[in-house]
């Protein structure tokens, strides 16, 4: 997997961190490092954490599925983009608050990141160099997380479901790429 590749994994697995950042920066009336910090730290943290965690899990058994690991990829990415678009189109109204505990970023880093940890179990399927895979997904979504709050600040919900969508879509293709490259080869 190349570095463009990894790329578009990192923005389609920061689209729920950059949503839920959304909504932090419309709780805010101003947006202070600490908040900028705060989030990218997290997410970004537990985004690159989660297939670190997926990868050792899924090489313990990867022997035993080579023939078909291409499918688990498939189907992981799948299932995980086709979850994003749905939700996208949920229109649920979140309560946004201005809490940046210990506990609730917490649990929005775990709830963000579930997705990144079914990434890592397809990374150990495939050839990934899985310290530059962690890193780009941690910084990238660092990075979208923190405009996530500055966009949320300044113009609302308009782009959380967008987002979303986005990501659902990027994972699907490249779980769609992945199962090309190794059934026409």
């Amino acid at each position: 997997m190349n570095i463009i590749e990894l790329l578009i994994i990192a923005v389609g697995l920061s689209m729920d961190a950059f949503a839920v950042s959304i909504g932090k920066g419309l709780s805010l009336r101003s947006i202070r490092l600490r908040h900028v910090l705060s989030v990218g730290l997290w997410f970004g943290g537990f985004q690159a954490l989660m297939p670190l965690i997926g990868y050792l899990l899924g090489s313990s058994f990867s022997s035993f599925i080579n023939d078909f690991d291409h499918w688990v990829a498939f189907f992981l990415l799948g299932i995980i983009g086709c979850n994003m678009i749905r939700d996208s189109f949920a229109g649920d109204e979140e309560k946004h608050d201005d809490d940046f505990s210990l506990r609730v970023m917490l649990m929005l880093a775990i709830a963000t990141s579930i997705d990144a940890l079914a990434v890592g179990v397809s990374f150990a399927f495939l050839c990934v160099d899985l310290w530059l895979a962690v890193s780009v997904i941690g910084i990238t979504t660092f990075l979208f997380s923190a405009i996530g709050l500055k966009i949320g600040n300044v113009f609302g919900n308009k782009y959380k479901s967008k987002a979303e969508f986005t990501g659902g879509v990027v994972l699907v293709l490249m779980g769609i790429k992945i199962l090309v490259e190794h059934t026409c080869f």
